[in-house]
């Protein structure tokens, strides 16, 4: 009989560090520059705080029993996720002191967390892990081509850095825990579990941020069809980070898929090593 093979896990040289970093206090944001880029990551950051706040309840919900490596890692995972909400809640206010009305989207992004923690905790844990499978997709495209990417009127530099850098430092922590939750589960429900739920959160995803964004870019002048049509050609055009994220994004459809069978950990040691000066200027706490 032919024994079980274990779920991949991460690698165990693989250290969270938290960096608690300070970004844009006493600064103000001034309008303009590119609407478009501008409005999508001020869309994606109106959705961190509470995403990331039910990221934390979803492995917390299953921290208990864990291997002691796996549960030391999942503390580290919730400190750094507290500091990524406290500095995205910065960030958001101070888009909103420029005028910028959120009312809509946080409405929309609160539902949506609402909705997932009232699911079954493993649903809730397994849209985590999709949306830790975006985030680090994502975060590894800012850190190898930040240039394209980066725009008047997102923010301090320094805080996407900071943060795209944890994000990939900690990718295999909820998928860890995911693997751990459902070890008495069949191969096969854990797969299609987990494909479904990544097809469900992409939809609701796409949909939702394009729409914050779509609102961003009306208060900032740019309406209906061009404003469609802009935001597309930046999604998928140039630089398009959804067309470039496609790929890495199919990955996950994988069968034995786990986030760390890309081990980009080099971004990380560039990110504590290039950027650490400008990280340690940051504003120190209030």
């Amino acid at each position: 009989m032919t024994a079980k093979t274990p779920p991949k896990a991460s690698p165990e040289d693989i250290t969270l560090t938290v960096r608690d970093r300070r970004f844009g206090r006493n600064t103000r944001r001034e309008r303009g520059g590119d609407p478009v880029a501008s409005a999508w990551f001020l869309a994606l950051s109106a959705s961190f705080p509470r995403g990331e706040a039910m990221f934390i309840e979803a492995v917390k919900a299953h921290r208990d029993g864990t291997p002691p490596r796996l549960a030391a890692e999942i503390r580290e995972f919730i400190r750094q996720e507290v500091n990524h909400t406290r500095e995205h809640v910065a960030f958001n206010r101070v888009a909103t002191d420029a005028g910028y009305d959120m009312s809509n989207i946080q409405q929309r992004v609160n539902a949506l967390t609402n909705d997932a923690l009232q699911a079954p905790p493993v649903v809730t844990l397994a849209i985590t892990i999709a949306l830790e499978h975006f985030t680090a997709i994502i975060a590894h495209l800012f850190l190898t081509d930040e240039e394209s990417l980066l725009s008047e009127g997102m923010g301090d530099p320094d805080l996407w850095r900071w943060h795209a850098a944890e994000e990939i430092e900690h990718k295999g922590v909820a998928f860890d825990t995911w693997q751990h939750a459902t070890r008495n589960w069949k191969p096969r429900k854990r797969y299609v579990m987990r494909c479904m739920v990544m097809l469900q959160v992409t939809y609701r995803f796409l949909r939702n941020r394009m729409r914050d964004a779509l609102e961003l870019m009306e208060q900032d002048g740019v309406s209906g069809w061009k404003a469609r049509w802009k935001l597309f050609a930046y999604l998928v055009g140039k630089p398009g980070m959804l067309r470039r994220i496609f790929p890495s994004w199919l990955s996950y459809f994988r069968p034995g898929f786990h986030p760390w069978d890309h081990d980009n950990r080099a971004l990380i040691q560039l990110h504590d090593s290039a950027y650490v000066d400008a990280n340690m200027q940051a504003i120190p706490a209030e």
